[in-house]
């Protein structure tokens, strides 16, 4: 049976595009569009699709707070489909965190000018989103970071990689850690306007200091480093100094930054002195790299199946024998705690 799919767009233009491409799939099946979130809240109450397409600026009501009413009322998989701006990725954050699967980025022109270049990524992250368990979401949630210190600092290092769902997963599992915890490296798959504001976002909650990494950072107790999109990140040794070099070439295990390289490089310069975990994520990117963390020395933490939004790389991760410990998210921090 074809996925059904609600497209939800003001621009007749998109809706036709975006029609178009998921069309070309006789696995997936348009059922309706609306162009506003009141014509779509009807089209969901009479058709139930299996995944809604949504734009964020709408008139009458954005797509934000429709996705808010959405997640609480008639939870069902959303995949945004925003632009790539700086202002785009700020709000697509705010979406990801309101319950959205996945997004996917509009071109910065005329969308016909980038038809084929989103083609292949919309239609694998709405057969993605329908597979996923949405969950109700209250319509207020506020959460507080843990300010609890470490009894002393350390100067291990903890390295996270995750995928789909990880924005949120990252949320709450820095938002567990206390101010003095391991100097974190992070690869979250993410274009490479969005880990700027992603960084922002995540500092003005956690109790450590989050930001983008640059060439040349040094990893230090308390600071996050999230690798910058489109771009690897590795970390290096220089004395008792530990760093993260950026750089470019090939994508890994399908993606740049990769959580491969970046695992990869924890285990061959701090070895046993290292923390890694596998977050939500489609696909296996990272679970060779927390393998070779394994085979170090190091202490390692995968998401289980039942709190993930994709259950792909920590899966494999536990298949490949890279996980000592698989874990419900919401125990993930205090397990770094305690291994530190």
């Amino acid at each position: 049976m074809a996925i059904r799919v609600l497209i939800v767009d003001d621009s007749a233009t998109a809706r036709a595009v975006l029609r178009e491409i998921i069309e070309s799939d006789s696995a997936l099946e348009v059922v309706a569009t609306a162009s506003d979130a009141y014509v779509a809240r009807d089209k969901i109450v009479e058709l139930r699709p299996d995944v809604v397409c949504l734009d964020v600026e709408m008139p009458r009501m954005d797509g934000i707070t429709f996705l808010r009413q959405l997640m609480h009322y008639m939870p069902l998989p959303v995949v945004m489909v925003s632009s790539l701006t700086q202002n785009g990725a700020k709000i697509t954050l705010e979406a990801l965190e309101a319950g959205a699967v996945d997004f996917v980025g509009k071109p910065h022109s005329h969308i016909y000018d980038g038809v084929e270049s989103m083609r292949e990524e919309l239609l694998s992250k709405i057969k993605m989103a329908s597979r996923v368990r949405v969950r109700q979401r209250a319509l207020v949630a506020t959460v507080q970071a843990n300010t609890t210190a470490l009894a002393q600092t350390t100067h291990k290092i903890l390295a996270i990689g995750a995928s789909t769902g990880g924005t949120e997963a990252l949320k709450e599992v820095l938002m567990g850690l206390p101010r003095n915890a391991p100097g974190t490296v992070v690869v979250q798959h993410m274009p490479a306007n969005f880990t700027g504001p992603f960084a922002q976002r995540l500092d003005g909650l956690c109790a450590m200091e989050v930001r983008e990494a640059k060439n040349g950072d040094a990893i230090l107790p308390g600071v996050v480093l999230i690798a910058p999109g489109d771009f690897h990140m590795v970390v290096r040794r220089s004395g008792a100094r530990y760093y993260v070099e950026i750089g470019s070439g090939d994508k890994v295990s399908g993606h740049r930054p990769s959580a491969d390289v970046l695992l990869n490089s924890v285990a061959k310069i701090a070895g046993a002195n290292a923390i890694g975990v596998i977050l939500t994520g489609m696909g296996s990117d990272g679970a060779r790299g927390l393998l070779a963390m394994r085979n170090s020395g190091a202490h390692t933490i995968g998401q289980d199946e039942q709190s993930c939004v994709v259950y792909g790389m920590p899966k494999v991760a536990y298949e490949l024998g890279a996980v000592v410990q698989q874990l419900p998210l919401q125990s993930i921090a205090k397990a770094i705690i305690e291994a530190c």
